[in-house]
């Protein structure tokens, strides 16, 4: 199966005035969308699109409503001129526990047969706000390690200011996962950097059930950490920025890479 788990390492490491570091484990997935059908059937703990020990839901992911995300992408790429003959989709995020998830990023990887031809960084804030960063391969390159970078256009901490530049590096090979997202402020000096990196292992749902079991409460924990690391910023004297209300999610294109 192309679908796997992954056992992602995350790090936040902020710079400036206010340093602060932190790093967690938590278990992802890496999800072939054409296998939906396949793992519906894997897996008595793990579902697709219904309630269960662990879940993918494509409410949480695209248009999230009931249009599927397969739907999302594909009138995405239309829209931004991106042309393919047949979509594939891969898609890394977390899973969710008893119906509860959280996740601050998730990336689809879009592919014409075998060929990258996009990248979406969908990026979420604890309000449940949402915004799509989406890249075109248009130069078609091959290259395992991949670069590119945007201005940043979605509120996410209330310790960041909304001027700023993203600029990411995105390694995917087959057996492991590197993505890796700077902040620079509007006088280019780093103030944050954002990791997510692990190996692939074969996916099954006990294996799911483990980590969860090592962990207790893993599916809270990526909001439970924000939270608590939210705090101790505070506590360091870190300056709050408002957030400005969306009214509906977003997504911005940014070129190619």
């Amino acid at each position: 199966m192309n679908t796997k788990l992954l056992i992602s390492s995350i790090v936040h490491k902020r710079y400036g005035e206010i340093e602060h570091f932190f790093k967690y484990k938590v278990p992802s997935i890496f999800l072939d969308l054409d296998e939906i059908e396949i793992l519906k059937a894997k897996s008595k703990i793990f579902s697709i699109n219904s309630f269960n020990i662990f879940s993918f839901n494509e409410k949480d992911h695209g248009y999230r409503d009931e249009r599927s995300v397969k739907e999302y992408i594909s009138q995405s790429l239309r829209k931004y001129k991106i042309n393919y003959n047949k979509l594939k989709i891969k898609i890394l995020c977390f899973p969710r526990l008893f119906g509860y998830v959280f996740n601050p990023l998730s990336v689809l990887y879009c592919y014409d047969e075998k060929k990258l031809i996009a990248i979406f960084y969908e990026v979420k804030n604890t309000s449940n706000e949402q915004h799509t960063y989406i890249f075109a391969n248009a130069e078609n390159t091959t290259k395992k390690s991949l670069k590119h970078e945007c201005d940043k256009d979605f509120y996410v901490s209330p310790f960041i200011g909304m001027r700023g530049k993203y600029k990411f590096t995105n390694r995917l090979t087959n057996d492991q996962i590197n993505i890796i997202i700077d902040l620079y402020n509007e006088n280019n000096q780093k103030i944050l950097m954002a990791s997510q990196s692990g190996k692939f292992i074969e996916f099954k749902g006990f294996k799911l059930l483990k980590y969860n079991l090592l962990n207790p409460l893993l599916g809270l924990k990526v909001m439970v950490a924000i939270l608590f690391e939210a705090l101790r910023i505070v506590l360091k004297g870190g300056k709050y920025n408002a957030r400005k209300k969306k009214i509906k999610d977003t997504m911005s294109f940014e070129g190619s890479f």
